[in-house]
């Protein structure tokens, strides 16, 4: 192609998304859409999630031998999520969500190959090298739920946020209830039965990448971005003053601290529950079905949280996720080992008490960010859940192991109760 088709083409693209900047109507409609297109990311990259997290420390323990390090899968896979948490906060930053998206998917589709190759070869080195790349499809699908918000206003962002994690339920339910039909499926094939879901965990990735390359289009943070810079007016030199405010930076410290200790929490009471109901004579299909209520009450309950966030306010909802994530604890703690239904109800409350902390963490980023920077602070932001999600997974089998599920429970819950006076904190006036 010649340079003057070139400038031609680039001319024709920019007319094409000038339409979506003169009208309201067309930036209604690109933000439905948006919400359509990542919704339906958010199934498959649910489902991929959820296999790797139901049978990881599992596959561990397995090829270890020893409780003491199940919790090292947990922590690989987030500590890998928050490496991805940069690299794909930046690529949105510079080229727009749908590469940042599409790429962070397929790496972590690529890591689920890897795991399933180490368990045929029984290979720990190359187990933990690609749970490490594996981790790519979580923080992509955590950070997915910020596309949904680049075209909402103020007063829709937690319901943006919402709506894209609901449909996570779909794929994240299934995924753990298909253990034992993906690892019939995986022996059938010759692959040790706790690859399967692995099996299941990289076509699920991989789908949710090429959805989002496909119909991700036209980007929204970059439409949100020519928005912003249509609405700079020029000051009395001439040039363009830009209209945004000042980042509060309180906001961007309570929300992080928010989702970091939610995440630590849920993180390392979830990974140790599968092994504890083991040792107690469960089976993988119950693990299964646990894992896969504390999933659904992840994700499931997000449109009303969305609304509700909206509605009552950021503070509001914080201070129920630590109140909830401390029922978690204690129920956890104190349910006999045998008893499934209140083990069922410790991981729901667990589940409920991460989600309103995600949502209304997330709402006050996006609250406290602009669009020029947004998409590289929500990166670091995630990089910060990641971690904070990798030592409470690695700290969780240690605890257990020198100690007991109920030790970590307690502690959990305990722990979740800081987020409150840290949010009370953030109403004060803003820096």
């Amino acid at each position: 192609m010649s340079q003057k088709d070139s400038v031609k083409a680039l001319d024709a693209q920019t007319a094409s998304l000038q339409i979506y900047i003169n009208s309201s109507e067309k930036q209604k409609a690109l933000y439905k859409r948006t919400l359509f297109v990542v919704s339906i990311s958010q199934i498959f990259g649910g489902a991929g999630l959820a296999a790797g997290v139901t049978v990881g420390a599992l596959l561990a323990q397995q090829m270890l031998g020893t409780d003491a390090y199940a919790g090292i899968p947990s922590s690989l896979l987030t500590l890998g999520s928050a490496g991805a948490a940069l690299l794909v906060g930046r690529l949105s930053q510079a080229f727009g969500r749908r590469t940042g998206l599409s790429a962070g998917f397929i790496i972590g589709g690529l890591g689920a190959i890897g795991v399933i190759i180490s368990a045929i070869i029984n290979s720990v080195f190359l187990l933990f090298t690609s749970l490490l790349v594996y981790g790519a499809g979580s923080a992509t699908n955590l950070q997915a739920r910020y596309a949904g918000t680049d075209l909402a206003n103020s007063k829709q962002r937690a319901t943006a946020i919402s709506m894209t994690m609901v449909f996570t339920t779909f794929g994240a339910v299934a995924g753990p209830n298909l253990v034992n039909v993906m690892g019939n499926f995986a022996l059938s094939i010759g692959v040790p039965s706790l690859a399967g879901p692995f099996i299941l965990g990289a076509a699920a990735y991989i789908l949710a990448g090429i959805v989002l390359f496909i119909m991700l289009r036209p980007d929204p943070l970059v439409i949100a971005r020519m928005i912003q810079e249509a609405n700079q007016v020029p000051n009395d030199k001439g040039q363009l003053a830009t209209t945004e405010h000042t980042e509060n930076k309180r906001g961007i410290i309570a929300g992080a601290t928010l989702m970091v200790l939610t995440q630590m929490v849920m993180v390392a009471i979830m990974t140790m529950t599968p092994v504890h109901m083991m040792h107690h004579g469960h089976g993988l299909g119950a693990v299964g079905l646990v894992i896969g209520f504390h999933i659904g009450a992840m994700y499931l309950p997000s449109l009303v949280t969305g609304v509700l966030v909206d509605k009552l306010g950021r503070t509001a909802m914080a201070i129920g996720s630590g109140t909830t994530l401390l029922l978690a604890g204690l129920t956890a703690a104190f349910a006999p080992g045998d008893s499934m239904v209140l083990l069922v109800i410790a991981l729901i409350l667990l589940g409920l008490g991460w989600n309103f902390g995600l949502i209304s963490g997330t709402a006050l980023i996006v609250d406290s960010t602009e669009t020029s920077t947004r998409a590289k602070t929500q990166g670091t932001v995630d990089v910060l859940i990641a971690l904070s999600g990798a030592a409470g997974g690695a700290l969780s089998g240690m605890i257990v192991a020198g100690s007991s599920y109920l030790t970590l429970s307690l502690s959990g819950g305990i722990l979740s109760l800081l987020l409150i006076p840290v949010v009370i904190w953030s109403r004060g006036r803003k820096k």
